[in-house]
């Protein structure tokens, strides 16, 4: 047998293997999405519970999540919409020039780069009709990369109920430190708007609790800087006129 039969042999052989191995890895990546799918569907439920304060372990998140209402708003003009496509998900719908804006420069202090027309809101009603709850998506770069999180308020539209962040690559230990229960315990009771100005920020350092401040200050992320102004800034980015504040201000008024 001649050494080029050997060679012709062996990469027949090689290229089978990664014909067969093709077909194995596609198939299963086709018969697990569905389960993928389910599992980022409930780790989206769970936390949007978490960052309301409403997760309750041992409990089923499926069946807590039936109280809370999922809707879409057009930032635009800050009114409830249902004119989306299917299967929208404004995260990638800012990727999409066709279902968002690019945010000027001197605008996007969150460096968002683009942001969606449409958000995706969840709301809890309380019993009168109205919402004890509204959990509104935010993101914004903070020192390595772009934390997404939700932001939940009470029922006027201004004391926050919770903040949790589900996605970030900030330094552990540091500004990973958001992930820090201690420090998400903080934010329940503070305030975002003072005299109709987005006044919710990190200081550098800790609360002086006896300020007449206090209420719109959350300590800052020690010895990370830069996460703390990017929390900061992302906050009054997306409770600004830029974000939320018309679509609250509606909610307020009834007029979403």
């Amino acid at each position: 047998m001649s050494s080029n039969d050997s060679i012709g042999k062996i990469l027949k052989v090689a290229f089978a293997l990664c014909i067969v191995c093709s077909v194995i890895v596609s198939t299963a990546a086709v018969v697990l999405k569905p389960a993928q799918e389910a599992n980022k569907s409930l780790d989206r439920k769970r936390n949007i519970l978490q960052a309301a304060g409403m997760l309750e372990p041992g409990v089923s998140v499926d069946e807590q999540f039936k109280v809370i209402e999922e809707r879409y708003v057009d930032l635009r003009s800050g009114q409830f919409t249902d004119d989306v496509p299917e299967g929208y998900e404004q995260r990638a719908a800012s990727k999409d020039p066709a279902l968002s804006r690019d945010v000027a420069t001197d605008e996007d202090i969150a460096k968002v780069g683009r942001q969606a027309n449409i958000a995706q809101v969840y709301l809890v009603r309380g019993d009168d009709g109205g919402y004890d709850k509204i959990i509104l998506p935010v993101h914004g770069y903070g020192l390595w990369s772009t934390l997404y999180g939700f932001l939940a308020l009470e029922s006027d539209a201004n004391t926050v109920a919770g903040l949790g962040f589900y996605e970030h690559g900030e330094t552990p230990g540091l500004g990973g430190e958001v992930d820090n229960p201690r420090w998400k315990g903080l934010w329940p009771g503070k305030k975002v708007y003072r005299d109709g100005d987005v006044e919710l920020r990190l200081l550098k350092g800790s609360v002086d609790p006896t300020s007449a401040n206090a209420e719109w200050q959350v300590d800052g992320l020690a010895g990370a800087t830069l996460t703390s102004r990017g929390v900061s800034n992302l906050i009054t980015f997306w409770m600004g006129e830029d974000g939320f504040a018309p679509f609250l201000t509606n909610l307020r008024n009834g007029d979403a």
